[in-house]
Order: C-alpha cells, then sequence, then structure tokens
C-alpha cells in the first residue's frame, strides 16, 4: 500500500519528504505535497522524514484523516 500525507501538512510544505524519497514520488499539489501511489514504493523513508508527522501508510490513516486517500488519488486521476 502507498503512503498518504495528510492534513498537517497543509501550509507547512517542509519539503524533508521530497528529499528523502528515493523514487521521487511526492509532488507539490498546490497548500500541501501528495504521494503518486503508483510510484511509491512503500519504503516509509518520509515517514520520520515529516517534521508535522503527516505520512501514513494507506491503511494506517487516522480516523478523520481518510479524505486524503480520496484527494491524493483523484489529484493524480486514478
Amino acid at each position: 500500500m502507498p503512503h498518504v500525507i495528510t492534513s498537517p501538512c497543509i501550509g507547512t510544505k517542509d519539503q524533508a519528504c521530497t528529499e528523502v524519497c528515493p523514487v521521487e514520488c511526492i509532488y507539490d499539489a498546490g497548500e500541501m505535497f501528495l504521494i503518486q501511489p503508483d510510484e511509491c514504493i512503500d519504503c516509509g523513508a518520509c515517514v520520520p522524514a515529516c517534521p508535522v508527522s503527516a505520512i501514513f501508510p494507506e491503511e494506517d490513516v487516522p480516523a478523520g484523516e481518510e479524505e486524503y486517500i480520496v484527494k491524493n488519488r483523484a489529484f493524480f486521476g486514478l
């Protein structure tokens, strides 16, 4: 399962996650970053790099943040 960036990223966009991603699957989506699910290799390198703890494996996205799974897929046309 790919990782998903959730609401704490909005307005923060630290870019630390983009710097550690070995496949460069994290894209600027305007107010936040989003992970391209088909490119994500599920390595988890981005999780500890995020200073606002906004990144989760898709199956572990916290309650109330599930809309970001849909938002993420829609942004990439999936």
